[in-house]
């Protein structure tokens, strides 16, 4: 029985020093690869080109989030020869909607307008929004972006470029189309709140860690929808049923919807979108060498975990092995499992594995959040920063046991349940129990529900 106990140990060792070592170097492959793609932006020839494929850029907007102004008015200075902007409002009294006047205003010579009104084709507003500037969009290539976001004046000719351009030397000729270009979020918090600084520490520093080493080895679609470049012939050949098109009835007896009202019926549409050109077309995605900045508002503790909670619970229905394993990727299990297995295996006394193990993690991370935002971590926000990271780490494991029992998320102000594949109906109001009654007076989200990999 001794033996057989030993035997066990032993194996269970064996499988945690090597999950430690392949969550390391997949961080590592993170970080390497942030530095590669990051640390220098070339500019694009598309910027000063007479011609290049023209590119609707398609911003849905709902209320006054932070910093709205400079967001919207970053997507009037995009250095590319032939674009459009359409802004799209549910209604003509929406706080956003004077803002789009002003900076069409200011900017006459840009092609901008703005589209009030929706078309319900599903539970989700942010498509119901869409709907009628997907349509109206004149070009064939679609930027769509979140209004929390802004971006860098080269970044859709770098885009368009990833989308579009010849494939790197070398790649084989089999080389699959390429039909997404996604870019990694980067927050800014410019607010001393602790849920706004955590929400900071978390999207720079592992998610982004995660999200580009995820993308390097592309395996499988992993895509986070605040900013997304792709092409509307693609969308319509898809409907979100994730099997390959080959296997699908095709033609005017199809009973399925397809192109992006199909995708109405999901909460988490910017990553059935992507996973739907994935799977259904064979196609892949890329990331450009550009990061969108999200100023983080004013965000409370309680504001970051129900948004935490909500990303978990839509993920468990979408990709739900990964949710499953998804705690002993984060640093505080991992380490205490690469402790207790190189003590057995080893005799090396946790007292030294875990303060390196830590040392370690946070310079990784570090050396991304550098690679990011093109600078260092400011001495001016570095010690709430650490502090924010630290207390991220520290709640990671208590709000996934929370979420991952749940089915319920609340998103401006509606309760949904979250079915299969990500897809929701709306909740009954007799089961609005009380931590979803004060969710509901407590949350401030837009449009913004899920990443991936980021809300």
């Amino acid at each position: 029985m001794e033996g057989y106990h030993d035997g066990v140990l032993f194996g269970l060792s064996l499988v945690g020093v090597a999950w430690y070592v392949s969550l390391w170097s997949l961080g590592l492959l993170g970080c390497w690869a942030a530095r590669r793609r990051y640390r220098l932006r070339p500019r694009s020839p598309l910027s000063t080109a007479t011609s290049a494929p023209g590119v609707s850029i398609l911003r849905p907007l709902k209320g006054l989030d932070t910093n709205l102004y400079e967001n919207l008015e970053s997507t009037f200075q995009q250095e590319y020869p032939k674009y459009e902007i359409i802004f799209s409002v549910a209604e003509a009294n929406d706080q956003a909607h004077p803002i789009v006047r002003d900076l069409m205003s200011k900017y006459p010579r840009v092609n901008a307008s703005i589209i009030v009104g929706e078309e319900v084709v599903g539970v989700n507003p942010k498509v119901n929004n869409l709907i009628r500037s997907y349509r109206q969009a004149a070009n064939d290539i679609l930027w769509v972006l979140d209004s929390n976001v802004m971006v860098h004046p080269d970044t859709l000719a770098r885009s368009v470029d990833a989308l579009e351009g010849p494939p790197p030397p070398g790649s084989p000729p089999s080389r699959r189309k390429i039909a997404v270009v996604h870019h990694v979020p980067f927050a800014i918090s410019k607010e001393a709140k602790l849920g706004s600084r955590m929400e900071e520490a978390f999207l720079n520093t592992n998610h982004a860690k995660m999200y580009i080493a995820i993308n390097t080895v592309a395996v499988d679609s992993c895509v986070v929808g605040k900013s997304n470049l792709y092409r509307r012939s693609d969308i319509e050949r898809v409907n979100g049923s994730l099997k390959p098109l080959s296997t699908q009835c095709v033609g005017p007896d199809d009973p399925i919807e397809r192109g992006l009202p199909a995708f109405g019926r999901f909460l988490a549409e910017d990553n059935m979108i992507a996973s739907a050109l994935w799977h259904e077309l064979g196609l892949r995605h890329d990331l450009s060498c550009d990061v969108v900045r999200n100023v983080v508002g004013n965000m409370t503790l309680s504001d970051y975990v129900w948004r935490r909670v909500r990303w978990i619970r839509v993920r468990k229905h979408m990709t739900f092995v990964a949710t499953l394993l998804e705690p002993f990727t984060e640093t505080i299990v991992l380490s205490i499992i690469g402790a207790l297995s190189f003590r057995y295996l080893f005799a090396f006394p946790p007292w030294i594995t875990l303060p390196l193990h830590y040392t370690l993690w946070l310079y990784v991370d570090l050396d991304v959040y550098t690679s990011l935002a093109g600078h260092p971590l400011p001495p001016s926000i570095r010690w709430e920063f650490l502090a924010a990271w630290a207390a991220r780490e520290l709640l990671a494991l208590p709000i996934y046991l929370f979420a991952v029992f749940g089915d319920e998320v609340v998103w401006r102000g509606n309760r949904y349940q979250v079915l299969r594949n990500g897809e929701v109906k709306r909740a009954s109001p007799n089961q609005f129990r009380w931590p979803w009654r004060f969710m509901s007076k407590s949350s401030t989200d837009h449009y913004d529900l899920v990443p991936q990999t980021s809300d």
